[in-house]
């Protein structure tokens, strides 16, 4: 059924808002999924703040072109059933839940996606991205890698003291 001209317009408008939001975007091809499967692919979204639509790919395209940023990006691999994923807070997230998503249901093929800046990424480029760690966990680690000499002293220091009291325990009972 076709749409009318406001609401083209209107989703045209809703997915340039997403472009200009976003830190990164990933799309896939999900003919074969069922109802029950893209449910299943929205609550997952969902849990990483990962916004999902399917569009139309010529609506992309225009919401692009309409866009300072997104205006000379390639837009050769939108073909086919395609299903997008937007990230306002952390570039890896789309990737991930689109990648997680294909690893469970073999139906949904990663076809690539963009970056914040406009470049076109290849499918490789985005399961490379999905293979990343999480904003959060990398900061965790970076934290840790502060920490440790932090530890190592005071356990260091601590087991001397166990040592001492351990010893002085020994003397006292002998």
């Amino acid at each position: 059924m076709a749409i009318s001209r406001d609401k083209k317009q209107a989703l045209v408008a809703k997915i340039k808002d997403a472009f200009k939001d976003t830190k990164a975007v990933a799309f896939a091809r999900y003919t074969g999924l069922t109802v029950a499967d893209l449910q299943e692919l929205r609550a997952d979204a969902r849990e990483l703040n990962v916004q999902l639509i399917v569009v139309k790919n010529r609506l992309v395209r225009v919401a692009m072109e309409s866009s300072d940023t997104f205006k000379s990006t390639d837009t050769s691999a939108l073909e086919g059933q395609l299903i997008y994923a937007f990230s306002s807070e952390d570039e890896v997230a789309p990737s991930k839940v689109l990648d997680s998503f294909a690893k469970k249901h073999s139906e949904l093929e990663l076809a690539g996606g963009f970056s914040a800046e406009g470049a076109a990424l290849a499918d490789a480029e985005v399961k490379a991205l999905a293979s990343l760690p999480s904003k959060d966990q990398l900061i965790a680690e970076v934290v840790a890698q502060l920490l440790s000499p932090v530890h190592d002293t005071t356990n260091a220091l601590s087991g001397n003291i166990h040592a001492l009291l351990d010893g002085i325990e020994a003397k006292a009972t002998a």
